[in-house]
């Protein structure tokens, strides 16, 4: 299980400069964001993807996953596939979809499950052209796919060497499905687990309650780490890890809690390959 953290929270560092903090931090890659504005762009990458590659290949990391912009989930998006065109070039077997929302008072539930199954079998071609695994991720707070039996309605049938699922505990939790129970309906298709840890609390507002989700460091928040990676061990899960560093925290004191947060699973992640 290779530990790697999305660099969507370090827009603005450069290759280099990703690679220096990898060493520093001890990490072993990046899910590496391909976005508007940050290094790798859907514009330059298939110029920059293969730098990107190399650079970090010199110094022992690797790239598992490339997560697309939030608008990429259509697979005829203009920058679809020359991204996977690229990927493939590169050798990089996992693209993150953006998100496919879902208001329960506007749209038949079942009329939008079709219409994504469309959409994923144009990128199980996509996907099977270039080489690419195309995942989707478990998002919480009405999107589709946002636990694993949703997930399951979407995924279910697809090859499974081109379409894959992205389970993130945390999301998980809010949405209040046990991850064992996550991994059980798609292990088939499980290719990267996301880390963030989240707290749930009730926030009374004009005599109301109403539940507030807040992302925090590792081991502050309501996850059952030790279960998850239990889980993972049981399945004999072997691939990547990404940190996702969403916590909210003072400017100052943020590369610091990105340390103990890669400490955190670090531990967690060689305890349950040693136990």
């Amino acid at each position: 299980m290779k530990l790697i953290v999305f660099s969507k929270m370090f827009k603005e560092k450069t290759v280099s400069e990703l690679a220096e903090l990898a060493e520093k931090l001890g990490l072993e890659g990046y899910d590496l964001c391909v976005r508007p504005g940050y290094p790798v762009s859907p514009e330059n990458a298939a110029a920059e993807l293969p730098k990107a590659v190399r650079l970090l290949g010199e110094k022992g990391l690797v790239i598992p996953m490339v997560t697309g912009n939030f608008d990429l989930f259509l697979p005829d998006h203009p920058t679809a596939e020359p991204l996977l065109g690229a990927m493939g070039q590169a050798g990089l077997g996992l693209l993150k979809l953006g998100y496919f929302g879902f208001d329960p008072l506007k749209q038949d539930y079942w009329q939008e499950v079709e219409r994504i199954r469309r959409a994923l079998a144009g990128w199980e071609k996509l996907g099977a052209k270039h080489g690419v695994k195309v995942c989707y991720h478990t998002h919480s707070h009405r999107c589709m796919g946002l636990n694993a039996g949703m997930m399951a309605h979407l995924l279910t049938g697809f090859d499974p060497r081109h379409i894959g699922a992205y389970l993130d505990p945390g999301h998980l939790l809010v949405e209040g499905e046990e991850f064992a129970v996550a991994l059980a309906i798609l292990k088939d298709y499980l290719s990267i687990i996301a880390l963030k840890d989240v707290w749930k609390r009730r926030v009374e507002k004009n005599g109301h309650g109403a539940a507030k989700n807040e992302w925090v460091e590792a081991g502050q928040g309501m996850v059952d780490w030790t279960e998850v990676f239990a889980g993972l061990k049981r399945l004999g899960y072997a691939g990547p890890l990404s940190i996702h560093c969403e916590f909210h925290c003072a400017p100052e004191e943020f590369m610091g809690a990105v340390v103990r947060e890669v400490r955190f699973f670090r531990g967690q992640r060689d305890r349950a390959q040693v136990s």
